[in-house]
């Protein structure tokens, strides 16, 4: 989507999308995402982790297997009261416990709960149905398409959309679709590249890109416009 993009020829975005990969792998290594032991979990773990963070989404799916209830039909068996129990230490637990829910009802209603048919569908209509869940919006739809269903889709978060700003590779439109394509556009479609590479942006904007940046430490900050910026004013400062 060449409107959609930043105002660099394709080749120099593709080129500079890979050199950030090619950084970024280097720093922090494999980051082994989505700590899951099956797709449900995934599933799950993608509608927990709306606003929270990830230490806390663990609490609530120990919980979930401590009590022995994370299947499709084990959650729909619960009420809505002992599910937000359960699931507590994630915050808005009665909000993600109807979310959930909502989860759970569609997959035993169009699937019977089996997921290697619901995997069979095209990434399209994949994420159109998921999208048709109460409470599923693109971020958690592109999760479960990517780290559920092996499927080559890149997942567009507030840590990513900060750091493409910071880079300066904003594009024109301030939409998901809009990040979404600059990756998808831009890199090869495939599952290892897209999974491993939203990681590791998650794993700098939260360690490094954060609101208020750490850009001494960055490794990207040799190609970064903000981190320049940065490094001007010191220089600039009086001593």
């Amino acid at each position: 989507m060449a409107d959609e993009l930043p105002t660099m020829t394709l080749e120099a975005v593709g080129e500079k999308l890979q050199n950030i990969y090619l950084q970024l792998i280097d720093c922090y290594g494999p980051q082994h995402w989505w700590p899951a032991e099956e797709p449900f979990e995934v599933m799950v773990g993608a509608i927990l982790t709306q606003s929270a963070a990830w230490v806390n989404v663990e609490k609530a799916i120990a919980n979930l297997k401590s009590a022995r209830v994370l299947s499709p039909g084990a959650l729909r068996r619960l009420s809505l009261s002992e599910l937000a129990t359960l699931i507590h230490p994630c915050g808005y637990y009665n909000a993600k416990a109807l979310k959930l829910k909502a989860l759970v009802d569609w997959l035993g209603e169009g699937y019977d709960d089996n997921l290697s048919n619901l995997f069979t569908n095209s990434i399209g209509e994949l994420r159109e149905q998921l999208l048709a869940i109460w409470g599923i919006g693109p971020e958690t739809a592109d999760s479960i398409i990517l780290y559920a269903a092996d499927k080559p889709v890149f997942v567009i978060d507030a840590y990513t959309r900060r750091i493409i700003d910071r880079i300066g590779l904003t594009p024109s439109s301030n939409s998901y679709a809009a990040y979404q394509f600059l990756f998808m556009d831009n890199l090869p479609a495939d599952v290892a590249l897209f999974n491993e590479y939203h990681a590791l942006l998650v794993c700098l904007g939260k360690n490094v890109c954060r609101k208020r940046p750490l850009c001494q430490q960055c490794c990207l900050r040799g190609i970064c416009q903000f981190g320049e910026s940065v490094a001007e004013k010191r220089e600039l400062a009086p001593g």
